[in-house]
């Protein structure tokens, strides 16, 4: 079965100066469902090894790839488990560490915590805020949770009502070092929040930013 990507209408988007038109290699994927991302029947480390083996890369090297990983997100005490005998919050790790150990420039994570309670989402959140600082990673993070939005990112650019364009690009002018608590606390956290809100519920009201241009 062959799938084929949808032609762009218009616009482009550029990586390393050049236009992207197929997944390029310097790119890595987490999607929300963590359960149909993961081989059931390999284990935690043969699911992080897989794209690197794939790849052709050079066993020993796979191998220390997936250690590095694996430490990285907190699962170096399971490498041997099979995902469904772990939590859910522990599969997305898993995820995300097959993600890392492809070691990419732009990582592309879809709604990546919808799917867990709200204490291991928080958890995940500093993970991810960990790995890009740590790794030096690009992270384009989707998703519909505002504080979620907020906390995890330098900028948050919200979209339209369809037909869909950049509604707004708001820099988070946040401290870069950020915890769930204190951060979540702070005022400027309350107004940025309120400003993206704000922004949504005039999407929602078929309010376009060419709109306020046009004024």
């Amino acid at each position: 079965m062959h799938c084929r990507a949808a032609r762009a209408t218009s616009g482009q988007v550029i990586l390393d100066g050049k236009e992207v038109t197929a997944p390029p290699k310097k790119m890595a994927v987490v999607f929300q469902e963590y359960g149909r991302s993961l081989f059931p029947w390999l284990r935690v480390a043969e699911n992080v090894e897989l794209p690197l083996k794939n790849a052709g890369m050079p066993k020993a090297e796979r191998q220390k790839l997936v250690a590095e990983a694996l430490e990285n997100v907190g699962l170096s005490h399971v490498p041997k488990s099979f995902p469904w005998q772990l939590s859910g919050g522990m599969q997305q790790r898993v995820a995300i560490a097959r993600a890392i150990a492809y070691q990419p420039e732009v990582l592309l994570m879809d709604e990546p915590f919808a799917a867990v309670d709200a204490q291991t989402r928080a958890d995940l959140e500093d993970l991810v805020r960990k790995v890009r600082k740590t790794l030096g990673i690009s992270v384009l993070f989707v998703t519909h949770d505002i504080d979620e939005s907020v906390y995890l990112a330098e900028r948050v650019i919200m979209l339209s009502s369809s037909p869909t364009v950049v509604q707004e690009d708001l820099l988070v002018d946040l401290p870069d070092t950020r915890d769930q608590l204190e951060t979540r606390s702070l005022p400027r956290f309350t107004q940025l929040r309120h400003h993206v809100y704000e922004q949504i519920q005039l999407a929602k009201k078929g309010f376009r930013p060419d709109d306020a241009a046009a004024k």
